[in-house]
């Protein structure tokens, strides 16, 4: 009897930071894990958010059996209430993943439709060509799982975000002995995060930020101000330790800091002493060294409320010189600058600031292993082959060079794009063909109807503008009944270019009179095809720029 074959494949999360997306395919059994979204770059005008093409799971709706979720971070579950207006499958996620999973789905008005599930370390679930098993890893944010999936070639096992911290928050210790009894057992292949490959050593412990937080706060003459992510709960945790100790009160500032301690407090997460919170407009009415603000923007986000502390933008809040202001968060990549910005602002305000990482005062520590921590995962499972996942090209590169160090043969690894598959048969590993994959663009309320054409417009006009041309024309005689009129947005100063648009008012006339048109079909198109030659060379000669042009022809 033949074994069926078996396929893993990313549909997000390779050679990137963010959107993760992986799936385990066996004859009839697709079994999602994870979709998150990404933030994009300077260089995607307008778009909210990327989130995973899903052309290939639409295209078989029918095998996709489950979503199941590894923990509650954004690049992890920011794209699920996208995914379910698609596939709506059950969802499988512990508890605390789920209270920010039904904040999304609320929003967006699907959680009446969706079936949610809860699970735990030791829940098991059967679908009719995987069986499903998981145990508990230690992240930055409560109830994280990695995954073992028992199919009919071997077990396959997805590590979630990991880290081995041995004095955790909250005491969620990781299952190291479950870890180490799956490796006995026998792993096919092994899916592990690589975001911290690059780096030696062990990953330092939560509880050594939370000394460091209660020494900042106990020196602290004005108020303190701290901003992380909202989802990350041991810190929250640790930020209300310290400001009960030093007996402040706290505000809480920002959408989804509300929210998400909301939903930590409400299902026993969270221990706050009563009457601990106050509203931003009490926080005027304390003195200064009674006062702890909890926000939003660590990442350096314009709108967010640490951004506008340090702009003096956020109404009733002021930051004031003795102020202490900590970024309990390191920045992902390519929001460096936006981070720095903010930390000169506050430091122009007077303000003291604590930020980075590493440093003997650090107010974060990484959620995510280290080498040592990722050879530990690698030594314990022992798997026959091996895909790094969860970071971009180098990061991947440098967990495969770990991974050889402990014993996994080099011909046995995978450093794969979203998209490509590894297909299992009888045993062996092959990567021979590739799924649809790539970026879907959210931009308000339209998701993935913008695309590389409409980015490079706004791109264009980004950079040098447009030029619109206006011609009146006679319908019968296909002639200009006036001179042309131009608009320009972006492109030249009017009152400096007199000149220049002369010219080209010149030109339009004798490029639309020389064209032979009466009896001519689509000679309306004809002519703004000539005149976007014709000018754009023109104009390029002139300015070296080259603005959108859009003729515009109004028939007579």
């Amino acid at each position: 009897m033949s074994l069926s074959l078996l396929s893993i494949f990313a549909l997000g999360g390779l050679n990137e930071v963010g959107k993760n997306m992986y799936a385990i395919e066996c004859e009839q059994d697709i079994v999602v894990i994870d979709c998150g979204n990404k933030f994009p770059d300077e260089s995607l005008l307008g778009i909210d958010l990327i989130i995973p093409d899903i052309t290939y799971l639409e295209k078989n709706k029918d095998k996709v059996k489950a979503l199941v979720v590894t923990h509650g971070h954004e690049d992890h579950i920011g794209g699920i209430a996208y995914f379910l207006k698609k596939l709506n499958v059950p969802v499988y996620a512990t508890r605390f993943t789920l209270g920010l999973i039904e904040l999304k789905l609320e929003e967006h008005k699907l959680l009446g439709d969706a079936e949610l599930i809860e699970i735990d370390s030791n829940s098991h679930l059967a679908f009719e060509d995987i069986q499903v098993d998981f145990f508990k890893v230690n992240h930055s944010i409560p109830d994280c799982l990695g995954i073992a999936f028992r199919t009919p070639q071997g077990t396959i096992v997805h590590t979630g975000d990991f880290k081995f911290d041995l004095t955790p928050v909250h005491h969620q210790y990781a299952d190291i002995h479950k870890i180490a009894r799956i490796g006995e057992e026998g792993v096919l292949l092994l899916l592990s995060e690589s975001t911290n490959a690059e780096r030696p050593g062990f990953t330092p412990s939560e509880h050594i930020v939370g000394e460091h937080m209660e020494e900042a706060f106990k020196k602290a003459t004005g108020k303190v101000i701290v901003s992380t992510f909202a989802s990350n709960i041991n810190r929250v945790q640790q930020v209300v330790d310290a400001s009960m100790k030093t007996n402040r009160k706290l505000a809480l500032l920002g959408r989804s800091m509300v929210n998400v301690v909301d939903v930590a407090i409400e299902r026993g997460y969270i221990q706050v002493p009563e009457g601990m919170f106050i509203r931003a407009e009490q926080i005027n009415d304390l003195p200064p060294e009674k006062v702890t603000i909890l926000c939003t923007g660590s990442q350096g986000e314009p709108l967010a409320a640490l951004a506008r502390l340090s702009n003096g933008t956020y109404r009733g809040v002021d930051v004031y010189r003795d102020d202490t202001v900590i970024l309990a968060a390191g920045p992902i990549p390519g929001n460096e600058k936006n981070v720095s910005r903010i930390v000169d602002n506050m430091f122009a305000l007077g303000a003291k600031v604590i930020y980075g990482t590493g440093s003997s005062t650090s107010m974060h520590v990484s959620g995510h292993g280290y080498q040592e921590d990722l050879k530990w995962m690698l030594t314990l499972m022992k798997p026959k082959y091996f895909i790094p996942i969860h970071g971009e090209y180098r990061m991947l590169h440098h967990h495969c060079l770990l991974a050889e160090s402990v014993g996994v043969e080099r011909e046995n690894m995978f450093i794969l794009k979203n998209g490509d598959v590894v297909d299992l048969e009888h045993g062996e590993a092959r990567h021979t063909r590739h799924v649809p994959a790539g970026n879907t663009y959210v931009d308000g309320i339209g998701v993935g109807d913008v695309g590389e054409i409409i980015l490079r417009d706004r791109k264009q006009l980004s950079e040098d503008g447009m030029l619109v041309i206006i011609l009146t024309m006679s319908k019968t005689e296909k002639k200009l009944i006036s001179p042309p009129d131009l608009v320009t947005r972006g492109f030249v100063f009017v009152k400096d270019s007199e000149a220049l648009l002369r010219n080209v008012n010149k030109l339009i006339t004798s490029t639309v009179n020389d064209m032979e048109l009466v009896g001519r079909r689509s000679e309306w198109n004809e002519i703004k095809q000539n005149l976007k030659r014709a000018i754009g060379q023109y104009v390029y000669t002139q300015t070296r720029r080259k603005p959108m042009i859009l003729p515009i022809i109004i028939e007579v």
